[in-house]
């Protein structure tokens, strides 16, 4: 078993702002906690100082059993890899020095094979032993096995960049569960799941005895498992006890009893310093009043040393006003319509107001049907450079009079918005001045990254732009890919009540199965082509074959 604490912990930006200030918790043996917080609070900072990728300005951290991390990107999903380059990355530390070293002797072997280096590699063959290493190559067997349907040996040399996104993850996940490691800091090891992947994280984290530390925006998982949240905000971090169903409460109870401790606190305040003005006033003119106008000063003056007790913090208000607009009876019209390679001809015709969520595993077609819609309205863009071809099909799509198509891109791939600012791109995209512009940036709390490359942005940062263009665009049809994958709690409930509010139609893929509770209707792709509708949702496993 494990543990992970931070004492006293402070990290100042490498640009002078203090992003975590005096950050001090403690996560004990076997316990699974949640880290929430708003984007760009500070959750992927802590777990990277926490791994030890990043030195803290003051505080430590301490640890026992052994860390196994999962970075927010874990490096593989562009490709660049091998199979066995991605188990590597996630083993423990020792196993990662023996390989290299190993390395290094078998090169040296090979340029000259001489006494000295017979010995070494001798040497680094112990070492990888006595580390773990051939142990861990048995358990790499099993993680492959389970992930992908084959054993070690058979895909040890494979790009990563021929996985999904989905069975990248999986494989990592499946390392650090089967790994020595006894606490394991995961940075949304669910993103690029889909919902039987999220479903089998969830059984793996509740049977698991080793201790987690998770960031996930995904508020089913977090209340499935979670038996601890920690949050971060307003520069620090603190604990609720209880898991995600009582978390809500609990914060309003906190934050409530720090707005009554400033009230109180303002309020005696006030009164020493009117007492030290009244004293002063009367001292002026009476020498026997001296000593307690002094007393009232020293008073004072360590009451304002002190400090006031800690505020409470600012509540994200994030307000999408989605608009819409009236369109034909019927938004959407498809008929025998056939993605190439992907699903089998269906026929679907949605109306004006549904809202659709659109489920299955990964690889069954979802997001390029979102594609295609996107590419049928009238006023669509021809591709831009470095974006994908347009979706091969058979069959008809026919939107609706009055529809206009708005599409959220899953992975933010936006090559028309690379290298240019929020602020332009929303002046630009609404024909707004610079100050509407920047009061539109505020309502999405985007104001304060108004100045930067799209491209520097946070996930959550560039989704709630994207968000916002929707606004900006006038669409009638809503076309939603994995909105609410980088959004903070906040982020998404903003989004949530801004689609409730919203004139028109709305098709959403998700495997957010949160956010899909409050669609009316579902269109199920599945593993096997087969395209099919349903009145409640149907979270299917994934019955697709592993790439071999």
């Amino acid at each position: 078993m494990g543990h992970v604490e931070a004492d006293e912990l402070t990290y100042v930006l490498p640009d002078g702002r203090l992003l975590l200030n005096e950050v001090s918790f403690r996560v004990g043996d076997g316990v699974t906690a949640a880290l929430v917080g708003p984007n760009g609070a500070g959750k992927t900072t802590l777990i990277r100082l926490i791994a030890g990728d990043l030195s803290p300005s003051s505080g430590r951290i301490i640890a026992s059993g052994g860390l196994g991390v999962m970075r927010q990107f874990i490096g593989g999903l562009r490709g660049g890899l091998t199979v066995r380059e991605l188990l590597l990355a996630v083993a423990p530390e020792r196993v990662r020095a023996a390989t290299a070293e190993l390395e290094r002797a078998e090169r040296a072997m090979r340029e000259r094979d001489l006494e000295g280096t017979q010995l070494a590699y001798a040497r680094a063959l112990g070492e990888y032993a006595d580390a773990g290493g051939y142990d861990i190559e048995v358990t790499w067997s099993a993680c492959t096995t389970s992930a992908m349907g084959v054993g070690y040996e058979q895909v040890a040399d494979r790009d990563v960049g021929t996985l999904s996104g989905g069975e990248q993850k999986r494989l990592a996940l499946e390392a650090l569960l089967r790994g020595p490691d006894q606490v394991l800091l995961l940075d949304e090891p669910d993103n690029y799941l889909d919902v039987s992947g999220k479903q089998w994280l969830e059984e793996q984290l509740e049977a698991t005895r080793k201790t987690v530390l998770l960031v996930s925006h995904d508020r089913r998982l977090i209340a499935d498992t979670a038996t601890r949240v920690l949050t971060v905000e307003s520069r620090g971090v603190w604990t609720h006890g209880g898991g995600f169903a009582t978390y809500a409460q609990a914060r309003r109870d906190r934050n409530e009893r720090l707005h009554e401790h400033r009230r109180r606190w303002d309020e005696e305040h006030a009164r020493l310093r009117k007492l030290v003005h009244t004293l002063r006033q009367k001292a002026t003119n009476n020498d026997s009043v001296a000593s307690a106008y002094r007393a009232a000063q020293t008073r004072l003056a360590r009451f304002e040393e002190a400090g006031p007790p800690e505020s409470a913090p600012r509540e994200q208000n994030v307000r999408m006003r989605l608009s819409g607009g009236r369109t034909g009876k019927r938004a959407l019209i498809c008929t025998r319509l056939e993605l190439t390679g992907l699903t089998r001809p269906f026929d679907v015709e949605i109306h004006y107001g549904e809202r659709v969520a659109i489920l299955g595993p990964n690889g069954s077609g979802k997001s390029h049907f979102l594609r295609l819609l996107a590419e049928s309205g009238s006023g669509a863009l021809p591709p831009a450079s470095g974006s994908p071809a347009p979706v091969r099909h058979r069959g008809t799509v026919e939107l609706g009079a009055r529809v206009v198509p708005g599409h959220f891109v899953q992975t933010h791939a936006r090559p028309d918005l690379a290298g240019r600012t929020p602020a332009d791109i929303v002046t630009a995209a609404g024909s707004l001045t610079l100050n509407d512009a920047m009061a539109s940036l505020a309502r999405y709390e985007l104001a304060p990254a108004g100045r930067q490359p799209f491209e520097t942005l946070s996930g959550g940062q560039q989704a709630r732009l994207q968000i916002l263009l929707l606004e900006l665009s006038g669409a009638t049809l809503l076309l939603l890919d994995e909105p609410t994958d980088n959004l903070d709690l906040a982020s998404a409930q903003a989004l949530q009540d801004g689609l409730a509010s919203f004139s028109g139609t709305v098709l959403a893929v998700t495997h957010d199965r949160w956010f899909a509770d409050d669609f009316d209707r579902f269109l199920i792709f599945g593993a096997d082509g087969e395209v099919q509708e349903s009145g409640e949702p149907l979270w299917q496993p994934d019955r697709s074959r592993r790439a071999r």
